[in-house]
């Protein structure tokens, strides 16, 4: 594991993760309700051959989670007046769930109209900046190679609308790699991953996400195992240590041996266990 980066202003050097805040007190993201109903029609899939891994897009695939949270606190800030560096730390805190949910959480008194129109402009100008700008980390097209290789089966679960979400993977040549892109008309991520569970109800099958909502929403399904991905932004840091409080069965910054982990996982299952909780971290930027 590399070392934290440091930031800082005029020639001071800070660590991500100096003087820790308390985030806001935000509803349990455990308490999810049952998968929904299947929508009809779905890619006929693969043959499984070892197992299925499902990746989450933002933050996890791409290296775009810092854009898109700058994009959330501009919005925030023009919709609610919310100063940008708290906005962006409160899309942090709740990403990994639809943003209308976020949103439905962090101002629960502001009037469904307006949060549907704050939502609107924060897809659309995520869209036109964010991605726009969006790469892959830079292991992954090596990864999903390998994984293909090693005769995993692999599928995109993401709350973007699948058609931009099949365009991004096109546009960066890794789209070659999936057997199907689950987005938001297909329902929420755990409903998708209660349907490839449904389909391959005896095969080892992971979620490799980067949010408490991806680790808590495989945790919440029998025979699913959490994967994380770390991640390292100014102002945020989201540790390993933490994703594993919040299910994950195995977490680094970087998806680099995530082949061996895999490997070792699937040959024998972590056990269920008590899930803790934990506070993220944000540096202290006064």
């Amino acid at each position: 594991m590399s070392e934290p980066r440091t930031s800082g202003g005029k020639g001071e050097a800070r660590d991500i993760h100096e003087a820790p805040r308390e985030l806001p007190v935000l509803a349990p993201t455990a308490a999810l309700p049952p998968p929904g109903p299947v929508p009809a029609e779905r890619p006929a899939p693969r043959a499984v051959e070892r197992g299925v891994v499902l990746f989450d897009l933002d933050g996890t695939l791409l290296d775009d989670l810092g854009g898109i949270s700058e994009v959330a606190a501009s919005v925030l800030n023009q919709s609610f007046g919310t100063p940008p560096e708290e906005g962006r730390v409160h899309y942090l805190a709740t990403t990994g769930m639809p943003f209308e949910a976020q949103l439905a959480q962090l101002y629960p008194e502001v009037p469904a109209a307006q949060r549907a129109q704050t939502a609107r402009v924060f897809h659309q100008r995520k869209t036109t900046e964010a991605y726009a700008q969006a790469k892959p980390f830079p292991e992954v097209p090596k990864l999903l190679k390998r994984l293909s290789q090693e005769r995993w089966t692999l599928a995109v679960s993401t709350g973007a609308e699948r058609e931009m979400a099949e365009l991004l993977l096109e546009r960066e040549g890794i789209r070659y790699w999936f057997e199907a892109v689950l987005g938001s008309a297909d329902g929420t991520k755990r409903e998708h991953l209660a349907e490839y569970r449904r389909r391959y109800p005896d095969v080892p099958m992971f979620l490799v996400g980067d949010s408490r909502f991806d680790m808590e929403a495989a945790a919440s399904l029998p025979g699913v195992i959490a994967v994380g991905r770390a991640s390292r932004l100014p102002f945020w840091t989201l540790t390993p240590s933490d994703l594993k409080k919040w299910g994950a069965a195995w977490a680094e910054y970087s998806l680099g041996e995530l082949p061996e982990a895999l490997g070792r996982l699937a040959a024998s299952p972590p056990a269920k266990g008590r899930r803790g909780t934990t506070k993220a971290r944000r540096k202290n930027s006064s």
